[in-house]
């Protein structure tokens, strides 16, 4: 099974940048987007008829956050949110269940230029690791998405001018550490420990893309009795249309 997460920046922008192509040439049997910024009804395309299951989750908010997930096999059941009225408003979280695992989609909160939501994203932090472990005691968990933090010093390029920044404080690291110390494992850096350039997320600013100034943000993060099934993750910086480029992830 192939998986692919994108945080596509508003799903009606990116139709319009050559999406379609890239699920043509791609070909997940999954596909997660975040950022969405739309409700199904409000999307011209239609999904379904082009042989998709479609799940969405938007935000009560018009035109901002959600998520939606688009699979090839049917899913076995499917969950909007965490179930917790504080944190499910946004469209920020879509669970399908499959044979083998759970497959979450995610979009973290940011925590801003001045960290005004820091504290909410620390309450948001525990209460999905939460979740997703007692989505483990039934099967095994797949959670991907716009996670919206670097976690360590290699996955962006510059470290030492973006700490204490938004998505590079010591607290947002440290709720990586939790899950990481949860036994789910960040399936790119598994397969690729210690290789720096490896990016997700670039500003529009500057031309950082062209200079490959960026930060890795989205994961694909399983739970350990699942990793002897991953046989490939990867990063598609070539993909365009958005400020965040796909991630994927094949599982046997």
């Amino acid at each position: 099974m192939k998986l692919i997460s994108w945080n596509v920046n508003g799903i009606r922008a990116v139709l319009k940048k050559g999406f379609l192509d890239f699920l043509g040439e791609q070909r997940p049997d999954v596909l997660l987007l975040q950022e969405v910024k739309a409700n199904q009804d409000q999307v011209e395309h239609d999904f379904a008829a082009a042989g998709w299951e479609v799940c969405w989750n938007g935000a009560q908010k018009k035109g901002y956050s959600g998520v939606a997930t688009l699979s090839r096999t049917p899913a076995i059941s499917v969950h909007h949110g965490m179930g917790l009225p504080g944190h499910d408003d946004e469209g920020r979280v879509l669970t399908t269940e499959f044979r083998d695992f759970f497959v979450v989609n995610v979009y973290t909160p940011n925590a801003q230029d001045d960290l005004r939501r820091l504290p909410y994203r620390m309450e948001w932090d525990a209460a999905f690791l939460a979740f997703v472990k007692n989505l483990e005691t039934r099967k095994p968990v797949i959670f991907a998405g716009d996670l919206n933090v670097a976690h360590r010093e290699i996955d962006l390029a510059r470290p030492k001018q973006n700490r204490k920044n938004a998505g590079f404080t010591d607290e947002e690291r440290a709720g990586f550490d939790a899950i990481v110390a949860a036994g789910f494992v960040d399936s790119f850096r598994h397969f690729h420990p210690d290789e720096p350039g490896h990016y997700s997320w670039w500003s529009y600013r500057g031309g950082a893309r062209e200079k490959n100034v960026g930060w890795r943000i989205d994961y694909f993060c399983v739970s350990a009795a699942l990793l002897p099934r991953v046989t490939k993750t990867g990063i598609l910086p070539g993909v365009l249309g958005s400020d965040h480029c796909p991630v994927v992830i094949e599982v046997e």
